[in-house]
């Protein structure tokens, strides 16, 4: 950061205007605080702003992690911040006053504005999302739901989630459709290599690609674009599991050539946990069967089709609304930014340790926050199990085809002083 921003930013603006001054009374210091520091990180580009920790030091304040245990496991579910906390919670508080009354004709009635929201979030028309629980429930719409009959082809990864993994082999054992399966060798910085991957498995009977945005075990991006465009040369829907790409870093779903992509909004968007977003392509609605039956015609030209779950935690959806704001607050720059940043500090300070390998790739274009490490000789359960007992840092031990190693995922709460102790961890591991 310039030395002039940084001195502007670092008079943590303790000041505040005669108009914020009555509202100011009755907000937490946390949030206080956090106004200041985002009035004082005006202006400030998001590439110098990702190393402040004076300002990052606020958005940690907005969240209630422990601190007894540094997590650092984020790519299984974020924790929501404070502002989420409470939404949910006193919308819970609404559903048991009068369950009925006030979750279908209070609660309910804010679909249709969050349906907006998320929409302009994903930068799509808002009648292409709808609103789930998880990526697998959006997911396995999709593939339940296409129209696929024996003999038709679906190129996969066997680095994809197993989930999706089991119900396109349900398919397989059901309806007799046959799965190509490609074999990915990551990390990989080579474009031509992974579109290649999936495009020389295409035939004249293949009807889908399924492309995971990032893959769960490494953080690998794979450019889904590139293969969406020779996908649709020849005529082959493309499927996008989301579930660690949305509100990760910046991207419109239209732009990455998707007709059909879902994520997990406890992930990256910080919402309440049971929290997901389908989106549909519009010409594609009419042909997609819904997973629980709808109580009309199931292939009418509706995304609302897709929402028919019975009764919900209406709490849990209109909180969502509260990580948007949370989300756009800090700003989707400013948090890409600052997620590879974190990946990267922690990356250049272990890589030339002889037995350390990277599973991931420090360049911004082919990871971002999650970061995967092997160590020579030791299995990745050892590592795990080292930090936590010593440390007290929670990772995620990964064997999963051919991608060994601890999978560590920092989040915007995160300090630099939070990594330091794993840095100190794994230098005593590999000493060990």
């Amino acid at each position: 950061m310039p030395a002039d921003n940084r001195r502007r930013f670092l008079k943590k603006a303790g000041t505040f205007s005669a108009i914020t001054f009555f509202s100011a009374l009755t907000k937490p210091a946390w949030a206080r605080n956090l106004e200041a520091a985002l009035r004082d990180a005006e202006g400030v580009a998001a590439a110098d702003l990702a190393n402040e920790e004076d300002f990052w030091y606020y958005i940690q304040q907005s969240f209630t992690v422990s601190s007894g245990i540094i997590n650092l496991n984020n790519g299984g579910v974020s924790p929501a911040p404070k502002t989420v906390q409470d939404a949910m919670k006193r919308y819970y508080d609404y559903c048991n006053e009068a369950p009925s009354y006030y979750m279908w004709r209070i609660l309910d009635q804010g679909r249709e504005p969050l349906r907006k929201n998320l929409a302009k979030l994903a930068g799509c028309d808002a009648e292409e999302i709808a609103i789930n629980r998880n990526s697998s429930e959006g997911l396995e719409t999709i593939i339940f739901g296409l129209q696929l009959k024996a003999g038709d082809e679906v190129v996969a990864a066997r680095q994809d989630y197993p989930n999706m993994i089991n119900a396109y082999k349900q398919r397989e054992l059901r309806d007799g459709i046959k799965m190509k399966w490609i074999d990915l060798e990551l990390p990989s910085e080579d474009e031509a290599y992974l579109v290649k991957q999936y495009t020389n498995a295409f035939t004249s009977k293949t009807k889908i690609v399924h492309i995971t945005h990032i893959i769960n075990w490494n953080g690998q991006i794979i450019p889904v674009k590139k293969i969406a465009q020779e996908a649709h040369k020849r005529g082959i829907d493309v499927i996008v599991d989301g579930a660690h790409s949305f509100a990760h870093f910046d991207f419109k779903i239209p732009e990455l050539g998707a007709d059909y992509f879902a994520t997990s909004l406890h992930k990256w968007l910080y919402a309440p946990i049971g929290s997901g977003m389908l989106y549909v392509k519009k010409e594609k609605i009419k042909n997609l069967y819904p997973l629980f039956a709808t109580n009309e015609n199931p292939l009418k030209d509706d995304i609302r089709k897709f929402e028919h779950l019975g009764t919900r935690p209406f709490y849990i959806e209109q909180a969502i609304n509260k990580a948007i704001e949370f989300h756009e607050m800090i700003g989707i720059e400013r948090k890409e930014k600052r997620l590879h940043y974190l990946k990267n500090y922690w990356f250049e300070k272990v890589k030339s340790i002889p037995e350390v390998k990277l599973n991931t790739s420090l360049l911004p274009q082919w990871g971002c926050a999650i970061g995967n490490i092997a160590i020579d000789g030791k299995k990745p359960e050892e590592l795990d199990s080292f930090l936590f007992n010593k440390y007290k840092i929670h990772t995620v031990a990964i064997n999963w085809e051919n991608i060994h190693g601890v999978r560590v995922t920092p989040n915007v709460y995160t300090t630099t002083k939070n990594l330091d102790v794993l840095i100190e961890g794994i230098k005593a591991f590999v000493k060990s």
